[in-house]
């Protein structure tokens, strides 16, 4: 026992760190066809919503089989869930418009205009407000969660991608065309601070530290921000791979999902202020978007099989390739 403990010490006085033991146990087939972007755990409720095509498909996490699904949701982005009013939200990029449903039975109750082309959406508890981040027309729409009506749009000076909420009032939007987080005051409605992310590129994905007040970006130069609130400074950087659009954070770890090669990153804190690739999992090519359980801490990827490109035409000159019919599931990986 003692030359154990003797060589953990020996170990940890070295920098070498064990890994957290992350690994893939299964997959969730879903089927269909489409593509897909973000993907909402109700932890509470054991439900996750996932985007798929012009649907929400809602798993049931304790049987993993498919509990429910919301239909004629076009161009599907995110959903955002307001227990409270046993409401959800679903932004819907083709039609420029948020849906509203009923939690309980999954119908469509109501919707909205929005911006143009909503994507990500979340709801802010604090003031009881969901935000639409609009990708084309550079703004965020601001509604009312009682009611379902706008309280406000509000100019963000750049393309929004994902966000977090500090669970106190205000909320955090990477800016993908001008390399920044912004700051959103939920109470006064106004854009309060702007933080530069350099030297990362395009960030995508966050994931939020809300005990230290760290922002962790994904961005699409292969590496992840750590941005410190009180500083307003990076503070690290940390190496990650290609195509990431989709963060978490949980229990000390930050998460990077890389679907261009198919992995994800953990990475930790391994001395103050100093971050490092604890492991790296493989996935699944195009497995990018990612939802961290904050219940079972397991983490959800969606991802499909993919056949060859379309020939490019004047219209279309670099088509992307379609996702094979019926390929389309949730990989799990658990601690």
């Amino acid at each position: 026992m003692k030359k154990i403990l003797l060589l953990s010490c020996l170990l940890l006085c070295a920098g070498v760190f064990a890994g957290p033991g992350y690994h893939v146990t299964k997959t969730i087939p879903i089927g269909g066809e489409g593509g897909w972007d973000y993907l909402t755990i109700d932890s509470e409720a054991r439900r996750l919503y996932v985007s798929h095509s012009t649907q929400v498909v809602v798993v049931d996490l304790d049987t993993d089989k498919i509990a429910g699904i919301i239909p004629d949701t076009k161009g599907v982005h995110g959903i955002a869930l307001a227990p409270e009013f046993n409401r959800g939200f679903i932004s819907c990029g083709r039609a420029n418009i948020a849906v509203f449903f009923d939690m309980k039975t999954l119908k469509v109750t109501g919707q909205v205009e929005t911006g143009k082309n909503p994507d990500a959406i979340l709801y802010e508890p604090v003031n009881k407000i969901v935000f639409t981040f609009n990708g084309t027309s550079k703004d965020t729409t601001v509604i009312d969660a009682a009611s379902g009506k706008v309280a406000a749009t509000i100019p963000l000076g750049g393309k929004p991608e994902y966000m977090a909420s500090d669970e106190t009032g205000k909320v955090y939007v990477n800016i993908e065309d001008t390399n920044e987080v912004c700051e959103i005051d939920g109470k006064k409605l106004t854009v309060l601070r702007r933080f530069s992310l350099k030297p990362g590129e395009e960030p995508t994905g966050i994931g939020f530290d809300k005990k230290r007040k760290r922002i962790f970006s994904g961005c699409h130069n292969k590496m992840m921000t750590v941005l410190e609130l009180e500083s307003g400074k990076i503070l690290a950087t940390v190496p990650i791979g290609a195509g990431v659009d989709g963060n978490g954070f949980d229990r000390g770890y930050a998460f990077s999902s890389n679907g261009a090669e198919g992995s994800l990153t953990v990475a930790g804190e391994t001395s103050p202020g100093k971050f490092e690739v604890l492991e790296t999992i493989p996935t699944q090519k195009s497995a990018r978007t990612m939802a961290v359980d904050p219940k079972t801490h397991n983490i959800y990827l969606p991802a499909a099989e993919f056949g060859p490109a379309p020939e490019p035409t004047k219209e279309n000159p670099k088509p992307r390739p379609a996702p094979l019919k019926g390929s389309f599931k949730i990989i799990v990986v658990e601690p």
